[in-house]
């Protein structure tokens, strides 16, 4: 099976199950509709730290941080017992003040109650501070890259709808830019996911290019309707909701394009399923004027439909 690129797909770790029969940890993988489960590949968290550090949630991340913090701090003060007496005026004795003396060392406090007074104390405590202040650069490094990774706050309506526009039918879905800030020169692609059988009797997962009557947005602030005209050479052309349901279809949509205010490229991707898909709907009107010529626009229908009215569809509409 061919596997698409960047699909918006859903990973979890899944540690649980009867198919795991000694050859490694599991992963599901939810697309859409579709579960699939992955074998054989070990998750090395250690050989991807700045992966885990990007995709783990924030309670997560703090914890491991505050679990390494602890953890280093420990692990020093069973050195500084291993010779009791290095360090002076140790308070309270045995392994909590050994605790709290690297606490301080490695924070680089210094409160001057306790200090090494041993070459053995001195040797360790300048091996903490090296260790420390890398592995403080370290933490330092991934909460910035965190708070400054570029974030996309793209709406996308719930439902893609099929409908009748300008006499063909077409697949019509829609977005919004919910910082309502300019995003400069975006640009929209939506692909089809189904599985196909080739004429050899290979069974395939292949990925269809729709073609978007406008691609391109120079200014992206409110929102955008993104249309693919159903006609003889589209992939859907003779389709309908079962035949697509049977082949497994899912439509991908990618929203990319540049925020003015922080100059920074911005990326989100939504995916539909075929139970997503409304057959001769449309989306409600948002935009509304006003006698003093205001424009509002009401996102609190954002994500509704209805159904058309008979005489808007035509006996071919599927």
């Amino acid at each position: 099976m061919n596997a698409p690129r960047d699909t918006g797909m859903h990973l979890r770790h899944e540690p649980h199950g009867p198919a795991r029969r000694g050859r490694g940890r599991s992963h599901r993988i939810v697309l859409s509709n579709r579960t699939i489960i992955t074998r054989g590949l070990e998750r090395q968290t250690w050989h991807d730290l700045y992966h885990y550090f990007m995709t783990v949630s924030w309670p997560q991340l703090f914890l491991t941080f505050a679990g390494f913090f602890f953890s280093f701090n420990v692990a020093f003060a069973t050195l500084y017992s291993l010779a009791p007496g290095c360090i002076a005026n140790l308070n309270p004795p045995g392994l909590w003040g050994n605790f709290f003396f690297s606490v301080e060392t490695l924070a680089t406090v210094g409160y001057g109650d306790m200090h090494p007074v041993t070459l053995y104390g001195h040797s360790v405590a300048a091996v903490e501070i090296f260790v420390g202040m890398m592995s403080i650069a370290l933490m330092t490094g991934a909460m910035f890259a965190r708070f400054s990774r570029p974030q996309a706050r793209f709406l996308f309506a719930r439902h893609a709808v099929v409908r009748p526009i300008d006499g063909r039918t077409t697949l019509m879905l829609r977005a919004a830019n919910a910082r309502q800030n300019i995003i400069m020169e975006a640009s929209a692609q939506l692909r089809m996911l189904r599985d196909e059988v080739t004429p050899e009797g290979f069974r395939i997962r292949r990925v269809h290019d729709l073609v978007l009557v406008r691609s391109q947005h120079p200014i992206f602030l409110l929102g955008w309707n993104l249309m693919h005209v159903i006609d003889e050479s589209s992939p859907l052309y003779g389709q309908d909701r079962a035949s697509l349901a049977k082949d497994g279809a899912i439509f991908l949509l990618t929203l990319s394009g540049t925020d003015e205010t922080t100059g920074q490229v911005l990326m989100a991707r939504h995916e539909y399923g075929t139970d997503d898909l409304r057959w001769n709907h449309r989306f409600r009107d948002l935009l509304e004027p006003s006698d003093d010529g205001i424009l509002h626009f009401d996102y609190a229908d954002f994500h509704t439909v209805d159904p058309l009215e008979a005489e808007e569809v035509p006996g071919a509409v599927q």
